[in-house]
C-alpha cells in the first residue's frame, strides 16, 4: 500500500486517509476521492491530500475484515457486514463463547495490520450479542498475509456452545435452627439461575445434615434420572472429609475437587457419581450475583467437561467482587460461614 500526500492531480480513486472540514461541506476519512471530489478541493483552496493507494495484489479493508470473518464463524456465530475495515461477530444462540485464546493470540501476532478482540473464552452470551470484533488497521492489506490469516482462521473458531435442557437435582440439608425462609430461597434462587440457562429444577429434597442422609437423598436422584445434582448443606464444607464431600463418597460417588480459585465461590465442591456430576454449592450461590458457582455450572450444563486443572486456572479474573467473600457474607450469623 502506498500513503502519503499526493497533489489532487494524482489523487483521484485514492482513498482519504483524513476527514477534511471545509466549511460548508466535509470529506470523510475513508472516501474513495472522485474527479467532483477534487474539483471542489481546488476550489476550496486546497492543493495536496494524504491518501492510501493499493499495490499489486493489496485488498481492500472491508473486503480482509470479511474473508477472515467467514473463516471464523460458526453456526452459531455469524458475522455483520464489514464497515470501515471491521467486522463484528454476533452469538446466534444462548450458551457459552468458545475458543482457544493461544489461537487468536497466533492471529493477533500474525502482523499488527489484522486485529480481532474477543470477549473471554466461556463468557455466557445471548443471541444477537457482539463477541468478537475484527479490525483491519490500514486501509489495505497484502494479498498474501490475508492468505496466512485466512488459514490461521479456518483452523481457529469461535463457537457458541448451546446450553442443554437439564432436569437438576437440588438437596438441601438442614441443622436444628435451619429456617424454612433460608430453603425456600435457595430454592427459589437456583430455579430462576437455571431457566435462565434452559434447565429446570426437577425436585427440592430436604434431609437432615449427615452423610448417610445426604447421600440416600443423591442416589435417590440419580434413579429418578436426573442429569445433575446440587448439594445445598445447612453448613458450608470445609474440609474434603466434611459432611457433603463423606456424602457423595457414600453414595457411590468420588470428589473431583474442592476449593476454587474464585471469590465469591471459594468453597464450593465438585464430584461426581458416576457419570453424574454432583455439586457442593458455596453459600454465595444462595444469591443470584454472580459467583464462582456460575462458572461451573454453565460449563456443565453446556456439556463442556470441568476437570481439577480447569478450576485451578480459574484465577486469573476470578476476583469477581470487590468485597468478596465478605460481601456473600454480609447478615449471616458466623456459624454458617460461606465463601
Amino acid at each position: 500500500m502506498k500513503f502519503g500526500p499526493v497533489s489532487l492531480a494524482e489523487a483521484e480513486g485514492g482513498i482519504l486517509a483524513h476527514s477534511l472540514n471545509l466549511g460548508g461541506w466535509s470529506l470523510k476519512k475513508g472516501r474513495r476521492l472522485t474527479d467532483d471530489d477534487l474539483a471542489s478541493l481546488g476550489a476550496a483552496g486546497v492543493e495536496t491530500v494524504t491518501v492510501a493507494e493499493p499495490e499489486a495484489g493489496d485488498v481492500d479493508e472491508d473486503s480482509a475484515a470479511a474473508r477472515i470473518a467467514e473463516a471464523m464463524a460458526d453456526d452459531n456465530i455469524r458475522a455483520e457486514r464489514p464497515f470501515t475495515g471491521r467486522v463484528n461477530l454476533l452469538a446466534a444462540a444462548q450458551g457459552l463463547l468458545k475458543y482457544d485464546p493461544l489461537g487468536l493470540d497466533g492471529l493477533n501476532l500474525l502482523n499488527e495490520a489484522i486485529t480481532i478482540a474477543a470477549l473471554p473464552s466461556l463468557d455466557p452470551v445471548q443471541p444477537g450479542q457482539m463477541v468478537a470484533t475484527i479490525k483491519i488497521i490500514p486501509f489495505f492489506v497484502p494479498g498474501p498475509l490475508l492468505d496466512q490469516a485466512v488459514v490461521r482462521a479456518g483452523e481457529f473458531q469461535f463457537q457458541t456452545v448451546a446450553y442443554r435442557p437439564f432436569a437438576v437435582g437440588l438437596v438441601q440439608s438442614i441443622l436444628p435452627g435451619t429456617r424454612k425462609k433460608v430453603l425456600e430461597k435457595t430454592a427459589s434462587v437456583l430455579r430462576t439461575r437455571l431457566e435462565g440457562l434452559s434447565s429446570r429444577l426437577a425436585a427440592d429434597q430436604v434431609c437432615e445434615h449427615e452423610p448417610d442422609s445426604i447421600a440416600d437423598a443423591i442416589r435417590r436422584q440419580i434413579e429418578n434420572g436426573f442429569d445433575l445434582i446440587l448439594v445445598a448443606g445447612a453448613s458450608a464444607i470445609t474440609d474434603r472429609r466434611d459432611v457433603v464431600p463423606t456424602a457423595i463418597e457414600r453414595a457411590g460417588g468420588k470428589i473431583i475437587y474442592f476449593g476454587m480459585p474464585v471469590d465469591p465461590g471459594n468453597l464450593i465442591l465438585l464430584g461426581e457419581v458416576g457419570a453424574i456430576s454432583v455439586i457442593g454449592i458455596p453459600g454465595c450461590a444462595r444469591s443470584p450475583k454472580l459467583n464462582g458457582f456460575d462458572w461451573i455450572l454453565g460449563r456443565l450444563l453446556s456439556g463442556i467437561p470441568v476437570t481439577s486443572e480447569d478450576i485451578m486456572r480459574m484465577g486469573a479474573g476470578g476476583l469477581l467482587s470487590r468485597n468478596g467473600a465478605g460481601e456473600a457474607m454480609a447478615g449471616l450469623a458466623a456459624k454458617d460461614r460461606v465463601a
